[in-house]
């Protein structure tokens, strides 16, 4: 017996099976999706979370992260996030409590709290009260939106499934599920504000080509705007050929048209006849009018300015929009991250990308050259970045004398059209080796033959500019390399340092997004909806100030405030990943911040089988994580916040531990707050008659030999006490079978 997903039925003649699929009912596989959830900026905090690094924890503020400690309190081990305050304070977090703590984002150099202190209570009460006013626009926006009444697209059609199927690549998973959340957005009446933020190369475009599809398919037009000329071309291509075989009719609106073109297509769009229009701030132009626009695309966003926003907004009326970026501005990442725009990240890269070897220096013209001529041998091209106009000639002479072998080309914004467009498709063709270039190249082009980079000023430019510069290289598979250079004869402003120093630290494929929440440190948040909010959020840290966002947003919606479920739970055992188990300390904090969240049994369960698949056989420390894991499960679902034993000395424990043996240990348990009713207490002193409720404090005490696992003891008590819903699991009926042939003093808690 196989159990996996099917997406497609298939026929056995042989045997006369045919077995259908849903997609074969239904035209498409039905999304679905879980209740949708925030997307967090901690997403992979863990991952890059070193020694010296600042953190914000909740209620004792800004700490810096001095590393992981293993201490052994009365002959327990256990791990603990070390986070040192102002002064000589220090806290010592036990590794249970990990979601605590979340990543400061804010500026360089914050203002670290002492512990204990009223200050950090004060910042976050200023910041509390000035997110109330965000959060007033904020609902102001959802009942806008909720109001503005859009177009519900039909169910895809046939021909939908035809043309995702023509699609000549593998869909990665982040891919088919951007996929479906934009078609399930545009399947509500409500307009669909999305945003999908993935690298470049990572298949956005054809997430945008499939909802384009879909728009038609319903009788809507749709527009596709992109910030250059270039890039309009390209895209223009792309939309015509993946629309080949249907009747549907793509036209390029840019200055590479003449005046006579430029006019028929303005006139197809009003009267209808255009299906699909691809162009650059064209068309924003006050004589453009649709006759149905049913859907907009904007593709990199951050190229657009102030201006050029106002009018999308003015022509998106009801309108549903989709926003394609690989390295979105801080403003946009901020609207999405605290819950204005729908968020979709594509992390997952193609299967042959490879990381892209960057080198951030002074510029060194030997290392030009060996650059230049280690691509030519191997048959590849080169973008030489040089963004000025003014001496990019004088530039591309300087090429051409220091490697005399190779084919040099110019291009820029200020050529004519028809130059511009020649000099590309050339370049393209092969017939240049180097591409002396500006900025122009950095949105979409696609030559997956070039895989070498030069940026000869990179100080000059912004983070997401050289972020998708480097996105132009090594689109093919092979390994490409990204030479940022800076003058050697000037200090750097700071920012420009910040920049350089992010872009050569962040390499790995899929880092867009990390990119973008450290461009949100350098340049601050901006204004959102007019405020400026900047000083609060250096003050408390930006995912703790979008935290604060959506809770006043929930608040004013009249919405129940979820909070995390804090557990607190102290127990005399080793519970800790040894470093010979877990060697890099980066998994360690990501395997305790995955049991600090667990809810259930079935999610420690998994987790365990992933160690072993992982990491070999468990040492007793690790079971006994997972022990303390799962109590942790048991007290969230029973509403029990605090869980602790320790060891009970002479003459104290009272009736708890009354029939223990002579010299035997016993641990003293308490649990609270819980919430016994008759029955429960009745079952209580069945199974422990030493145990003492106390129903004025909600609090249970009882004793456990200190041979035993209090862990599994106490949660095996708890699913005694509290059976979980639905049919008695067997776990939850074996308690009962040792209570009837080993007698009523103890039971043992179910392994």
């Amino acid at each position: 017996m196989v159990v996996a997903s099917l997406e497609r039925g298939f026929v056995l003649p042989g045997v006369q099976v045919a077995v259908l699929a849903e997609a074969d009912l239904t035209g498409r596989r039905r999304p679905h999706r879980a209740a949708r959830v925030r997307a967090r900026p901690v997403d992979g905090f863990f991952d890059d979370l070193a020694p010296g690094d600042y953190v914000v924890h909740r209620q004792h503020g800004v700490a810096r992260y001095a590393g992981m400690v293993t201490r052994t309190v009365g002959g327990a081990s256990r791990d603990y996030l070390l986070l040192e305050y102002r002064g000589d304070d220090k806290l010592y977090l036990p590794s249970d409590q990990i979601d605590a703590i979340t990543p400061y984002s804010g500026g360089e150099s914050p203002t670290v709290n002492r512990l204990g202190g009223s200050e950090w209570q004060r910042t976050r009460a200023k910041a509390r009260a000035a997110v109330h006013q965000i959060a007033e626009q904020l609902v102001q926006l959802y009942r806008r939106r909720l109001q503005v009444s859009g177009h519900a697209f039909a169910p895809d059609t046939p021909w939908q499934r035809e043309l995702e199927e023509s699609f000549p690549y593998t869909e990665t998973p982040d891919q088919l599920r951007a996929v479906e959340e934009v078609k399930a957005d545009m399947e509500t009446p409500t307009p669909m504000d999305r945003l999908v933020c993935g690298d470049v190369g990572f298949g956005k475009t054809e997430v945008a080509v499939r909802a384009v599809f879909k728009a038609v398919q319903d009788g809507k037009q749709a527009a596709v705007l992109v910030p250059t000329t270039l890039l309009a071309s390209q895209h223009a291509q792309t939309f015509a050929e993946r629309f080949a075989g249907f009747p549907i009719r793509v036209e390029l609106l840019s200055r590479f048209l003449t005046s006579a073109q430029a006019r028929q297509v303005v006139a197809g769009v009003r009267d209808g006849t255009v299906d699909v229009v691809v162009g650059t701030h064209r068309l924003l132009g006050g004589d453009i009018t649709f006759k149905n626009l049913g859907l907009l695309v904007v593709d990199e966003e951050q190229r657009f300015g102030v201006t050029h926003k106002e009018s999308i907004k003015a022509m998106t009326d009801g309108v549903d929009v989709l926003t394609l970026t690989a390295s979105p501005i801080p403003r946009t990442l901020e609207m999405a991250l605290t819950g204005i725009r729908d968020l979709s990240l594509i992390n997952t890269p193609p299967a042959a990308r490879q990381p892209i070897h960057t080198y951030v220096g002074e510029y060194d013209e030997a290392a030009v050259v060996e650059a230049i001529r280690r691509e030519l041998l191997r048959e590849g091209q080169v973008f030489f970045v040089h963004n000025w106009v003014r001496d990019i000639d004088q530039v591309a002479a300087r090429i051409r004398q220091l490697v005399p072998e190779a084919r040099v080309a110019v291009a820029h914004g200020q050529m004519d059209e028809g130059a511009l467009e020649k000099v590309v498709y050339e370049f393209w063709d092969r017939q240049y080796d180097v591409l002396v270039c500006t900025t122009i190249i950095e949105s979409g082009i696609d030559m997956p033959t070039v895989n070498t980079l030069v940026v000869d000023r990179a100080d000059r430019l912004g983070l997401g500019q050289l972020h998708q510069l480097r996105g132009r290289v090594g689109r093919a598979g092979a390994r490409a390399y990204a030479y940022l250079f800076h003058p050697a004869d000037r200090v750097l402003p700071e920012t420009a340092y910040e920049r350089l120093r992010t872009i050569g630290e962040l390499t790995e494929l899929g880092s867009g997004f990390k990119i973008a929440m450290r461009d949100l440190e350098i340049r601050g948040a901006g204004n959102l909806l007019g405020e400026d909010q900047s000083g609060h959020i250096a003050a408390v840290g930006y995912d703790l100030y979008v935290q604060l966002v959506a809770e006043a947003v929930a608040e004013l919606k009249g919405e129940p405030l979820r909070r995390a479920v804090e557990v607190t739970i102290d127990l005399p055992t080793d519970a800790h990943l040894p470093a010979s188990y877990v060697e890099h300390e980066d998994l360690r904090l990501e395997a305790y911040r995955r049991l600090a969240s667990v809810a259930s049994l079935g999610e420690v369960d998994d987790i365990r089988a992933e160690w072993l698949d992982r990491f070999g056989p468990l040492p007793p420390p690790a079971e006994g994580l997972l022990a303390v894991a799962r109590l942790r499960a048991e007290c969230i679902r029973t509403g029990v916040g605090e869980a602790s034993a320790t060891v009970a000395r002479p003459g104290q424990g009272g009736a708890v531990v009354r029939g223990a043996r002579p010299g035997q240990k016993m641990l003293v348990a308490r649990l609270s707050p819980i919430d016994l009713p008759v029955s429960a207490q009745v079952r209580l002193r069945r199974l422990h008659p030493a145990a003492l409720y106390k129903e004025d404090a909600r609090q249970l005490i009882i004793g456990i030999p200190a041979g035993d696992d209090p862990a599994q003891e106490l949660a095996g008590l708890l699913r005694q006490l509290v059976p979980p819903a639905g049919p008695p699991a067997a776990e939850a009926r074996e308690p009962a079978r040792a209570d009837r042939a080993g007698g009523p003093d103890r039971v043992a808690a179910a392994r």
